[in-house]
């Protein structure tokens, strides 16, 4: 097993550090030990805490993540995660780990944890090494209502987005949550869900038929973006 680090979350956006924890949470060998809304909040925990590895977002009020890095122990470890390819040269100046854009994919987040492990904790990777990194969950939760539902992915039909909300689409009910669809995207398991357009994603084994425009659900027929459209078709045909 690998050795034991300990880690922080640092973003002012609530569902950025949900995702984050999320992924990090299937790996044995990570620690979080606090998740920060902001690099006020990061400092007091660097000051209580010894941290190995930052997870660390760029784009934040007050403090920003570059002017955070650049005041914190060379010691400590940076991972960037953001939105923004515009910083991608001044993170890797500081010497970052690895720098990740969102939304951040369990496959990208682990790679970038795998380089942390080959440079600075161990001489041999994490694959070397064996990290257990726990099976994927067959569910998430989300909140709906003032509560959180948890909903499995057997029961997604498809996901349709409308600005800040999303409607999931289930046998018997639709789950309307405040999330973006990219946020729930990066839940999903890549191998069940597919992205059609900026404002669909859909369940693999719900459907139907498909044409090079329309992915077919039964009789509702979700369209293919162009954008979308080489992938789609690239992935559907695996199948």
């Amino acid at each position: 097993m690998p050795n034991q680090i300990s880690c922080i979350i640092v973003d002012d956006e609530a569902i950025a550090r949900e995702v984050i924890a999320t992924h990090l949470s299937k790996i044995d060998s990570i620690d979080i030990v606090r998740s920060c809304s902001n690099a006020i909040e990061a400092f007091n925990c660097l000051s209580n805490n010894t941290i190995d590895l930052v997870f660390l977002d760029i784009n934040m009020p007050e403090i920003s993540g570059i002017a955070f890095a650049k005041s914190i122990n060379k010691d400590i470890k940076i991972i960037f995660t953001t939105a923004y390819r515009d910083y991608a040269v001044e993170g890797f100046e500081l010497q970052a780990v690895d720098y990740l854009l969102k939304p951040i994919a369990f496959d990208r987040l682990l790679k970038a944890v795998n380089t942390y492990f080959e440079v600075y904790n161990t001489p041999t990777s994490l694959e070397e090494k064996k990290i257990d990194v726990m099976e994927s969950n067959d569910f998430i939760f989300v909140r709906s209502e003032r509560r959180m539902l948890k909903i499995d992915f057997n029961d997604i039909i498809y996901i349709e987005s409308y600005s800040d909300y999303i409607k999931i689409h289930l046998p018997t009910e639709t789950v309307v949550t405040r999330e973006t669809i990219s946020a729930i995207e990066a839940k999903l398991p890549k191998q069940r869900f597919i992205r059609i357009h900026r404002s669909f994603i859909v369940s693999i084994k719900s459907i139907t038929s498909f044409t090079n425009e329309h992915i077919n659900i039964g009789k509702k027929a979700l369209s293919i973006s162009r954008s979308y459209k080489k992938e789609v078709l690239k992935q559907l045909e695996l199948y």
